[in-house]
């Protein structure tokens, strides 16, 4: 069969020429033949569906690096790769939707808001060492205002998680906190938090090999700001339905994203406990940041991984769900993770967002 005229190739393939000397000169899609007098390029038809697919890949936005990669695989390993992409794709766009309905939310909250309901927190906190490891190495605290857990690792695990949360308490002293600022005092003391962290080693700690993770909650009065690094997790009971806030920043996380590995698989994936962000690397990592309305009611948890790891989602809201009192809740959930062997350090923070007795809504 006759090559097809650069041209010709582009209208079949719905390439322009231009992108076809683009993908040339990159090798992502060589011509079969140039013109050695004319440099004219003549493509084969057998190069249309490789070109289709360059095309719609591009029209899904992925990068030229990925698709050369994508476009040299087979059938059912290239579909993986592209659900792979699309799953970070969304990922990505509901972080960015998240942040888009904060900036509305401040923008329309003056206006919108005349009447918030008087809150408070009644909350209790615990760790707990468990049944394996010699030393606890989670961090807790619970207050008028903050909550927090972060899981230590490593030779100075334990310094390290009480070096993130301690980073933290002066926001639970702090008063006339404001929605629109305390994402900034968050993001804020998770920076002094790692560099803190880091500071262990150079006091010779053992902290070049130290970190943390770190999940706190911020009361503002009405609203719970969120500050999350690492596989901690923080929880909503409400109406008697848990919900999980937190998305986890681990290796096999990123695989279930991505749908790579099914949740039984990741239960016993060898890199379950490998994050990939925490506290105290040589740069400050990125946390997850967002506002949490609040309504009377509302039970939270905050926890490391020595409970969820053991302790299934269902199991965990029954729990909560059963407990008269924050610490009840604490006793029972720490109790089930020991139950089912105690293989971790255990950090259970749990709080109820209450109505202030007396006080009906403000104006």
């Amino acid at each position: 069969m006759e090559p097809l005229t650069i041209g010709a190739f582009a209208r079949a393939s719905r390439l322009s020429p231009k992108a076809l000397r683009l993908y040339d000169e990159l090798e992502l899609l060589r011509p079969a033949r140039v013109d050695p007098d004319t440099g004219y390029r003549y493509y084969a038809v057998s190069q249309l569906e490789r070109a289709r697919l360059v095309a719609w890949l591009r029209r899904l936005g992925m990068p030229l690096t990925e698709i050369r990669a994508v476009s040299a695989l087979e059938g059912a390993d290239a579909a993986r790769e592209v659900r792979a992409y699309w799953a970070r794709v969304e990922a990505e766009t509901a972080a960015r939707r998240d942040l888009a309905a904060f900036l509305v939310d401040q923008l329309t909250a003056e206006s919108g808001r005349d009447h918030t309901d008087m809150l408070e927190l009644r909350y209790a906190a615990r760790a707990d060492r468990g049944h394996v490891r010699a030393v606890n190495q989670d961090t807790v605290y619970a207050g008028r205002r903050l909550l927090a857990v972060a899981d230590g690792f490593g030779p100075a695990g334990a310094p390290a998680s009480g070096a993130a949360v301690d980073a933290l308490r002066f926001l639970d002293e702090t008063e006339e906190l404001r929605a629109g600022s305390v994402l900034n005092l968050l993001e804020d003391a998770v920076r002094g938090a790692s560099e803190a962290i880091r500071d262990l080693g150079d006091g010779g700690h053992g902290g070049d090999d130290s970190g943390a993770t770190l999940t706190a909650l911020l009361w503002t009065g009405s609203r719970l700001a969120l500050v999350h690094i690492g596989d901690s997790r923080a929880y909503l009971l409400r109406d008697g339905e848990l919900f999980r806030v937190t998305h986890d920043h681990s290796v096999v996380q990123s695989l279930l994203d991505e749908g790579r590995l099914t949740p039984e698989e990741a239960a016993v994936h060898p890199q379950r406990t490998l994050l990939l962000k925490a506290l105290g690397g040589a740069t400050a990592p990125v946390p997850d940041l967002r506002l949490q309305e609040a309504r009377a009611g509302d039970r939270y948890l905050l926890c490391s991984d020595g409970l969820t790891g053991v302790v299934p989602d269902g199991r965990i809201a029954e729990l909560l769900a059963a407990a008269a009192q924050p610490a009840d809740a604490v006793e029972a959930l720490i109790d089930a993770a020991n139950a089912a062997g105690g293989p971790d350090n255990i950090g259970c923070v749990v709080a109820d967002a209450t109505a202030v007795p007396g006080a009906g809504p403000t104006a």
